[in-house]
């Protein structure tokens, strides 16, 4: 009921002083379980999806937000609850697997998930390695993902922005991406990595943004620990002070601009894989009916021991 409410009295607000537009609505489904798998730019990223759709959108928000002292805390703690979204802890692992079942239970009852795979907002506005989670959920629950890109929510309200600029902001909404062909893998790194990166590449594709193949949570360490020190971000730029109201700019990190890591296609292949496809891994009339397809290769291995292309859950 919550959940109404807060639309019927946010919607209007949110169409006269932002007037959101879409693309592509017509690809999240009037009825049946999906997952909406976005971009995440700024705070507001959470309002403004379920403004230019009908139906109901249950996201995986940080368990901070629930857990957060203060009259601040406490507004956020009312909101997310009274809404019905779940809290997940982004350490990964065990700590997030309750939070993916119960991803995973309202999508077998029918509803639509939203998700951030890169875990937390982009420190700079670029789009970032996404966690293996969304595509864990989607095996089990056997369900499309959709992919879904912010336009514009990150130049309207920055991480640490309080006060949120007026301006128009968009969405592009994806096809469906359907991985059902990978069902019985869902426990196979090596797919979920992909099937994660191909997501990934849906949204860069959608978006715009620059990627760069590193988990956002380590950029925005290292972007605090070059002012703190008053050296270089990775790229040789010197770290800026933060300008009032902006959020922070970062030097050029490993990747950068470049597809997901197993989303990178050899030269000689000259096309990019169809939407819903896993590289390495058969599609279309080689994938044969209850033929377990092959495990697919990343072209860029993860070397070991390397923190940033450790697979996280969530």
């Amino acid at each position: 009921m919550f959940y109404w409410v807060l639309k019927a009295v946010l919607t209007p607000i949110l169409r006269v002083f932002w007037r959101p537009w879409v693309e592509g609505a017509e690809n999240i489904p009037v009825q049946g379980p999906a997952i909406l798998a976005g971009n995440h730019l700024s705070f507001l990223d959470h309002f403004f999806l379920p403004v230019v759709i009908p139906r109901r959108v249950t996201f995986l928000a940080k368990s901070d937000y629930f857990t957060e002292a203060g009259v601040k805390g406490w507004f956020k703690r009312v909101f997310f609850s009274g809404a019905g979204q779940i809290p997940i802890d982004r350490s990964g692992g065990k700590a997030s697997e309750g939070a993916l079942r119960s991803g995973v239970r309202v999508l077998r009852q029918g509803r639509l998930i939203g998700i951030y795979p890169e875990g937390t907002r982009s420190p700079d506005g670029r789009l970032y390695r996404g966690k293996i989670g969304v595509a864990r959920m989607a095996l089990e629950a056997g369900v499309p993902v959709i992919p879904v890109a912010m336009i514009g929510t990150f130049e309207v309200q920055p991480p640490g922005q309080l006060v949120p600029k007026i301006r128009r902001i968009g969405m592009r909404v994806g096809r469906p991406l359907d991985f059902s062909r990978y069902a019985d893998m869902a426990d196979d790194r090596f797919v979920l990595r992909s099937i994660t990166d191909q997501i990934m590449y849906e949204l860069m594709a959608l978006s715009g943004q620059e990627y760069v193949d590193m988990y956002a949570k380590r950029a925005k360490e290292e972007i605090a620990a070059a002012r703190a020190a008053g050296t270089s971000v990775p790229g040789g730029r010197s770290a800026p002070a933060p300008a009032a109201g902006s959020a922070p700019a970062v030097g050029t990190a490993p990747a950068v601009g470049t597809a997901p890591a197993a989303m990178q296609i050899p030269a000689a292949a000259g096309h990019v894989p169809a939407a819903g496809t896993v590289p390495g891994v058969p599609s279309g009339p080689a994938a044969v009916a209850g033929e377990r397809p092959a495990r697919p290769v990343a072209a860029s291995a993860p070397p070991r021991g390397s923190d940033d292309h450790v697979d996280r859950a969530v």
